[in-house]
């Protein structure tokens, strides 16, 4: 596959279309706020705030053992289940709208409740996004015919490799290792037995 063709995949996808204009009408109404330090503070607080939001959800949502519901199944199958199945699909490398902007929204109204103050909440959601764009490349390549061009990048297209290959119980972060090495689940593959259901996560016990 031309690489060109690569590139426009991911960047006119319909939901990272969205989520970009989400994220310039938050950037154009923080331009006309004062800026100051502490806007640079809650940007890096939404930062922090999506690298562990990622590595919860992806953790204790995305690999839960499989509801009995239908409904509910259907949407987790939507949401990773699938894309276990078949990791190199492209339209279930990214997440979808009904999902990242509600997820979005609820954050930052819950950050608006703590900080009391909109252009603070601003601030954190464009932190939030800019994560999320970062997520949803560092997914993509490591799901696509790409090869990042940093050691690092290599390194993380190689455990999100191992976590869909090797065991889907480790290596969970996607954009950034540094919670996966907090939480314990960042592990060498030689340490690590090989999954029989990393393929298939409805048959987890």
């Amino acid at each position: 596959m031309k690489e060109n063709r690569l590139y426009r995949d991911f960047f006119l996808h319909f939901d990272i279309l969205v989520m970009l204009g989400i994220f310039l009408v938050f950037v154009g109404f923080l331009m006309t706020m004062e800026l100051s330090l502490s806007t640079f503070l809650f940007f890096a607080i939404g930062i922090v705030a999506y690298m562990f939001s990622e590595y919860l959800t992806h953790r204790f949502v995305f690999h839960i053992k499989s509801p009995k519901n239908a409904f509910l199944l259907k949407l987790i199958k939507r949401l990773h289940y699938d894309h276990h199945k078949k990791p190199n699909e492209l339209k279930l490398l990214f997440l979808p709208i009904w999902y990242s902007a509600p997820s979005l929204f609820i954050l930052c109204l819950l950050f608006y409740f703590v900080s009391g103050s909109i252009s603070a909440s601003l601030a954190f959601a464009t932190g939030i996004l800019f994560m999320f764009f970062v997520y949803e490349w560092k997914h993509y390549v490591a799901n696509r015919p790409l090869k990042p061009k940093t050691r690092f990048g290599k390194w993380l297209k190689k455990t999100h490799t191992l976590h869909h290959y090797k065991n889907e119980n480790y290596w969970y972060g996607v954009s950034t290792p540094f919670v996966d090495a907090l939480f314990g689940t960042l592990k060498d593959e030689q340490d690590v037995e090989t999954s029989q259901t990393a393929k298939d996560l409805e048959k987890r016990a």
